[in-house]
């Protein structure tokens, strides 16, 4: 299996994506630990772990407490599993989308810049302190990509340049003492683009089930590829990419959007 005795902290697992990566985590052989804000979220996750076979531990913090994630990776690192191996940070950023640059307040545009920059570094930093330690671990990351531009997206585009660039330097800095840092680029996943998620992101959007099928047609025509990428593709990438069998490939961002942009 590709991540035999290692341990992995995700934080957002009990979302759509976090979900899954953990699952897949485990089911290539790692103790997952589960963060996020809500316990029934993360339970259910957990609950499908150990039916599979797996091991999983959840814990309620919220990764912009510098404080809390800092204990919790302490803990982890002290456990059983002798050691952080991989931290992916998967939460969710507050993004408004749907309205001209022009139009949106301030504080709507800068939410996601914020907020992300801020839950990526304070978990990459936390976890990558021990991982220096033992001269090995992956830092991961992932965002839609729209630092190459998406307009109507709001404050979604800096935000992912941002942590682009958060990447890129955490693995000039770590890559000396045995840790790598990448991310993944992934757009209009079919699992994610539901009524409530995109409501939650554009309060104006009005859509029905057929409009939202109708959305994801349009997608799977602006890409490469021709479909959408699924959620259990998003999920085996970053396995591999955590995995050692990645362990050439750090400072850089894999395109797993279909192609809806060049990488």
């Amino acid at each position: 299996m590709l991540l035999s005795d290692k341990t992995a902290i995700v934080y957002g697992a009990g979302g759509s994506i976090g979900g899954a990566v953990a699952r897949a985590f485990a089911r290539e052989g790692a103790r997952v630990h589960l963060v996020g804000r809500t316990a029934e979220t993360l339970d259910t996750v957990a609950k499908d772990i150990a039916a599979a076979g797996g091991h999983a531990e959840t814990a309620v913090i919220d990764a912009l407490d510098e404080a809390a994630v800092e204990a919790h990776t302490a803990s982890v690192a002290d456990g059983d599993g002798g050691g952080i191996d991989v931290s992916f940070n998967l939460v969710t950023r507050g993004d408004v989308q749907g309205a001209s640059l022009l139009d949106m307040p301030v504080d709507d545009f800068v939410r996601p810049v914020v907020t992300g920059v801020r839950a990526n570094f304070i978990t990459a930093r936390a976890a990558a302190r021990h991982m220096a330690e033992r001269g090995r671990g992956v830092v991961l990351t992932l965002n839609s990509g729209s630092a190459h531009g998406s307009p109507m997206m709001g404050g979604t585009g800096p935000a992912d340049a941002a942590i682009d660039t958060l990447v890129r330097n955490l693995a000039m800095e770590l890559g000396p003492r045995g840790v790598r840092a990448v991310g993944l680029w992934a757009a209009g996943v079919p699992e994610t683009l539901t009524v409530e998620k995109l409501k939650a992101v554009d309060s104006g959007m009005q859509l029905d089930e057929n409009a939202v099928q109708g959305l994801l047609a349009n997608l799977a025509g602006m890409r490469m590829t021709r479909r959408n990428p699924t959620l259990p593709e998003i999920a085996a990438t970053a396995t591999f990419l955590a995995s050692d069998h990645a362990g050439g490939i750090t400072g850089t961002f894999v395109n797993v959007t279909g192609g809806i942009f060049p990488g």
